[in-house]
C-alpha cells in the first residue's frame, strides 16, 4: 500500500455508450455509462442522483427498468437493484453489446449472433436465461429494437445491410428485409404503427413500413459519416431527429418529407444516442465528447435551442491545480476549454465561459473550436483577489499573449496581456504575485514582462544588460511571499533571482543541464527544477545554492508540486510512476506505478487528497493521502528505493461492485472494507473512543430531562377531552383519550358484551419492544441492534421505558422478593450487562455515557438494595475506569503532540 489510495474520478458525464431512459411516476430518469460504471441523473436538471459501483471491465451495453439497471460488461451482465449487484448472467460466449429491455425479460446479443432471453423477476431464482436464439452465420447484429404491438416480436439490424424480424417466444425468424446495401448502424420504432427509420452508415435514413415491407420516404444527410442515432417525437409535431458521426442533429419534418432544420456542431464528436421525451418537445442527446444535452422546441422557426447540458473535458487535461481551500479544482484541457470542478458538489462544476462563443461562431459561419482560445499549457491563479478583478492569468499554446479571467463570474476576462518584446514569441510561463496584483509572463524569446492585473497595463520588463532576461525560453517565473524576488528559470539551466519592484539582476546560478520545468514553494523559499537528465534539484533561493538532489525517475518528468508544509516533493513521470521525496530527510518515501502515466498533478492546501490528470484520460482523478488518518509511524512502512507499488486508477464510483460467492449469495466488498479499517482503527489506535454521531441534543436531553420536563410544563392543566357520541361503545385509559372498543371486544358469539382478558392474563405479551430486543440481543450476543433502536427512541421515551422497569419497595416480612419483582430485576441485570460491554468495546462512548446517568438516576437506589445488581455495577465501574484512563492518557499524548508541533521549526 502506497501513502496515496484511488479514491474516485471525476469530470466524466458519459461515455460512448448509448443511455437507457426510463420515466418513474412524474419524473424521468436517464442512465448513462462513465466507463466501468455507469451513472443515473434526474432529467429536471441533470442532477447527479446515483453513482453505480466499479465493474471488473468497461460497459458495453445499459439497459434499466425501475430499480434495476442492467450492464453488459466482457461477456456478463450485471443485474443491480439501484447500487447493489444482485446478480451476474454469465453465458455468453462472446462480447455482449447489445441489451434490450423487453416486458418482463431482458434481451441480450453478443458479437457472434447470439441471443439470450433473461427473467430479472424474483432473479435469485432465475440465474440462467429462459431461452437463446442463434441469428445465424452471415448476420452480424449491430442494432436491435421492439416494434410497438408487435406481441413477442423484434427487428434485429446487421451489419450487412439486412434486417431481420424474430419471435423470441417461438424462437422462429419471420422475415428477412434486404433493402439496403449499406450497413445498418441504428433502427427505432415510431408512433405509427407498423413504421420503423432505419439509419445507414452512409447518411441514408430509410422510414420503411414493416408490415409491408415498403419504403415510405428516405433522408440522405449532407454531411459526411454514418447515421448513428434515430427518434422519433411524441409531441404534436411529425419530426424525426437524426444524429451523425461529425456530431451533427438534423431535423426532418415528416409531414412535409422535409428537412427542417440542422443543429451545427451540437456536439464534438459522434453522436450516440438520441431521445424525444414522451409528449414533451424535447429532445435529449448524448456523445462521445462526454456530454450530455437537452434541445428544446419553442422558437418560431422551429428549431432547438439549448436547454440545459452536463459536460466534461473531451480531450485530456493538461494543468490541474487546486482552488477555494481544496474545494475545487481548475482544469486546462486539450479540447481548449478552462473548466472548474467541485470536489464536493458535483452540480457546481462548470465551463468558464469564453464570451459567446457558439453566436460569434454563427455570425461568422466559423466553428466554435476555431472561435475559442487555443489549449492552456501553463496557468496560475491567486484567491486573495478574487472579488476585485482578475485573479487567473493563462498562457496558450503558440499564442504570444496571456489571458486574464475573473473566476467570481465564471468568465474571461476584459485585459489581454501582450509582451512589448521585439521579437513577438509565444508565452511559456506565468505567475501571479503574492499581493494577487501582478502577473509575470515570460516568452520563447527569454523575454519576461509585468503587468497589473487591475488595469492589465504593463509594469516594466526584467533585462540583464541586454535585451531579454534569459539567452532562450523562459521554463518558469516564480514571486515570493513578500514581493521583493522574482525567480526565473532558462531553458538553457540558469537560475536568475531579481528585484521584484527595482527589475535589476540580483544574482544568478547555472544549473549544469538545460531544464524544462520548476516548482517553487514560497513559505519555506525552496525552489524546485527537473532538467533533461531526469533529476530533480532543489535550491535555496535566499543562498542560491543546491541543497538537495533527487534522482529515480527513469523517462520524462511530466509534473510536479509541493505539499502545503513544504515537507514533501511529489514527482510524476512518463514513466507511470508517482514519487514522494522526503525535503527534511533528503531520500524518497513512496513510489507507486499507474497504469496510465500521469501528464498533471496538485497536491490540495489541507494535504488530504492529491489530484491527477493523466495521459489519453478526460478526467481528473483523486487520491487520499493514508498518513492523514493513520498514525504518523506507519510513514517509515512505504516503498523506498527502488521498490514500487502498483495501485489501480480511482474510478468514478469509490465503492467495488458486489460478488457472487459459490453457494450463490451476493457478497458487498464494502463490508470487507469497513471490517479491515475497524481492524485497523484497533490496531494503531487502542485507547481511541468512537462516537454516535447523533445530535447532541439527543443525548445532552437525557441527562436534563428532568430541568426540560420542569420548563416545558403547561401553566392549565389540561382539559378533560369531550364525551364519545352514547351509541358508539367506548373504554377507559390512562391516558385520557377516547378508545373505542373493537368489534371482537364487544360483541362475541352469543351477542353479549365480553373482554378477551387471555391477553391480560398472559404476561409475555406484556412485555414491551424495549425488553423483548434487549432479552434476544442478550442471547446473541450481539448488542449491536439494541443499540440501534435505542438509538432511534426520543429522549422522552426511553427515560420513561426505563423507568417503566421501576420496582417499587413494599415491606413483606414473609417473603424477600415480593411476586413480580422477578422479570424487573433480570431486565436491570441485562441493562448493566449492556452498559458493561458498550464501555469496553468503546462504540457510541458519549450516547452510553448518558445512558448510564439517566439509569443511575432511575436504578440507583434499587442497585443499591441489591446484592446481584451490586456485582453487575462492579463490573461496569471497572471498565468505565479502565477507558477514562485510556481516554485520559490519549489526551495527554495528544496535547504533548500538538505542542511540539507549533514549537517545530524547520
Amino acid at each position: 500500500m502506497g501513502i496515496f489510495e484511488p479514491f474516485r474520478a471525476i469530470g466524466y458525464i458519459t461515455s460512448s455508450v448509448p443511455f437507457s431512459v426510463q420515466r418513474l411516476g412524474t419524473e424521468t430518469f436517464v442512465t448513462v455509462s462513465v466507463g466501468k460504471a455507469w451513472q443515473i441523473y434526474n432529467c429536471a436538471k441533470l442532477n447527479l442522483v446515483l453513482v453505480g459501483p466499479q465493474l471488473p471491465k468497461k460497459i458495453r451495453a445499459l439497459a434499466s427498468y425501475r430499480d434495476y439497471t442492467f450492464a453488459a460488461y466482457g461477456n456478463e451482465i450485471g443485474v443491480f437493484k439501484r447500487a447493489h449487484q444482485v446478480a451476474t448472467w454469465s453465458a455468453h460466449k462472446a462480447k455482449v453489446n447489445m441489451l434490450l429491455q423487453f416486458g418482463d425479460h431482458i434481451l441480450s446479443v453478443d458479437v457472434d449472433g447470439s441471443l439470450y432471453i433473461w427473467a430479472f423477476k424474483g432473479i435469485e431464482h432465475h440465474l440462467e436465461p429462459i431461452d437463446h436464439i442463434l441469428l445465424g452465420e452471415g448476420f452480424t447484429p449491430k442494432c436491435i429494437m421492439h416494434p410497438d404491438t408487435y406481441l413477442n416480436k423484434v427487428v434485429i439490424g446487421s451489419e450487412e445491410g439486412s434486417m431481420q424480424l424474430w419471435n423470441v417466444s417461438s424462437k422462429k425468424k419471420l422475415y428477412d428485409f434486404k433493402h439496403w446495401k449499406s450497413p445498418i448502424c441504428c433502427c427505432v420504432s415510431s408512433p405509427a404503427l407498423d413504421v420503423v427509420a432505419v439509419g445507414c452508415a452512409d447518411g441514408k435514413i430509410y422510414v420503411h413500413d414493416i408490415k409491408y415491407d415498403k419504403e415510405i420516404v428516405s433522408f440522405s444527410h449532407s454531411a459526411r459519416g454514418a447515421v448513428t442515432a434515430l427518434s422519433f417525437s411524441t409531441d404534436t409535431q411529425p419530426l424525426l431527429a437524426s444524429g451523425g458521426s461529425s456530431g451533427i442533429i438534423s431535423i426532418w419534418n415528416l409531414e412535409k418529407q422535409k428537412l427542417q432544420s440542422v443543429v451545427q456542431e451540437a456536439h464534438d464528436s459522434s453522436i450516440i444516442s438520441l431521445h424525444f421525451f414522451a409528449n414533451e418537445p424535447v429532445l435529449m442527446s448524448s456523445a462521445a465528447d462526454n456530454s450530455i444535452k437537452m434541445w428544446i422546441f419553442d422558437t418560431s422557426d422551429g428549431e432547438p435551442r439549448l436547454l440545459r447540458f452536463r459536460s466534461g473535458h473531451s480531450a485530456p487535461p493538461l494543468c490541474i491545480r487546486f482552488y477555494a481551500n481544496g474545494r475545487h479544482i481548475l482544469s486546462a484541457g486539450q479540447d481548449r476549454a478552462f473548466r472548474l470542478f467541485s470536489v464536493v458538489q458535483d452540480q457546481q462544476s462548470r465551463e468558464l465561459s469564453q464570451r459567446h462563443v457558439s453566436r460569434r461562431a454563427k455570425k461568422l459561419k466559423m466553428k466554435e473550436e476555431e472561435i475559442k482560445l487555443k489549449p492552456v499549457i501553463a496557468f496560475d491563479c491567486a484567491e486573495i483577489r478574487e472579488r476585485d478583478w482578475c485573479n487567473v492569468v493563462t498562457c496558450h499554446m503558440d499564442t504570444p499573449q496571456a489571458y486574464v479571467w475573473r473566476l467570481q463570474n465564471f468568465v474571461l476576462g476584459e485585459h489581454i496581456l501582450i509582451p512589448s518584446a521585439e521579437i513577438q514569441a509565444p508565452v511559456k510561463s506565468c505567475a501571479i504575485s503574492a499581493c494577487g496584483n501582478f502577473a509575470i509572463l515570460g516568452t520563447a524569446s527569454g523575454w519576461i514582462e509585468r503587468f497589473n492585473l487591475q488595469s492589465g497595463l504593463s509594469r516594466g520588463s526584467y533585462l540583464d544588460g541586454r535585451h531579454c532576461a534569459h539567452d532562450a525560453g523562459v521554463v518558469g517565473v516564480a514571486c515570493d511571499s513578500t514581493n521583493s524576488l522574482l525567480i526565473s528559470v532558462g531553458y538553457h539551466g540558469d537560475i536568475k533571482v531579481w528585484d521584484f519592484k527595482g527589475r535589476q539582476l540580483k544574482s544568478k546560478l547555472e544549473i549544469g543541464s538545460p531544464a524544462s520545468k520548476l516548482a517553487y514553494h514560497r513559505p519555506n523559499g525552496l525552489l524546485a527544477t527537473v532538467t533533461d537528465d531526469l533529476v530533480i534539484r532543489l535550491y535555496d533561493v535566499m543562498q542560491l545554492r543546491m541543497v538537495r538532489k533527487f534522482e529515480g525517475h527513469t523517462d520524462r518528468i511530466t509534473d510536479m508540486c509541493f505539499s502545503e508544509d513544504g515537507k514533501w516533493l511529489l514527482s510524476s513521470s512518463m514513466d507511470g510512476s508517482l514519487r514522494v521525496w522526503d525535503v527534511i530527510l533528503a531520500r524518497q518515501i513512496d513510489a507507486t506505478y499507474a497504469d496510465v502515466p500521469i501528464a498533471a498533478l496538485s497536491m490540495s492546501p489541507n494535504m488530504d487528497v492529491l489530484a491527477t490528470s493523466h495521459v489519453g484520460q478526460n478526467g481528473v482523478y483523486l487520491w487520499v493521502n493514508q498518513t492523514m488518518f493513520s498514525a504518523s509511524s506507519t510513514v517509515h512502512s512505504y516503498a523506498s528505493g527502488n521498490k514500487i507499488v502498483h495501485v489501480k486508477m480511482p474510478g468514478v464510483s469509490s465503492i467495488e461492485g458486489s460478488e457472487v460467492n459459490e453457494a450463490g449469495q451476493i457478497t458487498d466488498k464494502s463490508v470487507e472494507i469497513q471490517d479491515s479499517v475497524e481492524q485497523k482503527f484497533e490496531r494503531e489506535m487502542p485507547d481511541l473512543v468512537s462516537l454516535a454521531l447523533l445530535p447532541k441534543t439527543q443525548w445532552q436531553s437525557l441527562i436534563n430531562l428532568d430541568i426540560i420536563k420542569e420548563r416545558n410544563k403547561p401553566v392549565e392543566p389540561p382539559k378533560k377531552p369531550e364525551k364519545a357520541p352514547f351509541f358508539l361503545p367506548s373504554i377507559p385509559s390512562l391516558s385520557g383519550d377516547i378508545v373505542f372498543k373493537s368489534k371482537d371486544e364487544t360483541e362475541d358469539k352469543s351477542g353479549e358484551s365480553v373482554l378477551d382478558t387471555t391477553k391480560i392474563l398472559d404476561k409475555s405479551s406484556l412485555a414491551s419492544e424495549f425488553e423483548r430486543i434487549l432479552k434476544s440481543s442478550a442471547e446473541l450476543n450481539n448488542f449491536s441492534i439494541f443499540t440501534d433502536y435505542i438509538k432511534g427512541l426520543s429522549p422522552s421515551s426511553l427515560d420513561m421505558e426505563l423507568r417503566l422497569l421501576q420496582i417499587v419497595e413494599i415491606d413483606d416480612e414473609d417473603d424477600d422478593e415480593p411476586s413480580g419483582e422477578g422479570d424487573e430485576l433480570a431486565v436491570i441485570e441485562l441493562l448493566l450487562d449492556y452498559m458493561t460491554h458498550e464501555v469496553s468495546c468503546r462504540n457510541n462512548f458519549e450516547f452510553v455515557q448518558a445512558v448510564i446517568r439517566l439509569f443511575l438516576r432511575i436504578h440507583g437506589e434499587t442497585v443499591r438494595r441489591r446484592p446481584q445488581l451490586q456485582e453487575k455495577a462492579k463490573k461496569l465501574l471497572e471498565a468505565q475506569s479502565r477507558v477514562w484512563q485510556r481516554v485520559d492518557k490519549s489526551f495527554q499524548m495528544a496535547r504533548c503532540v500538538v505542542g511540539f508541533l507549533s514549537n517545530s521549526q524547520f
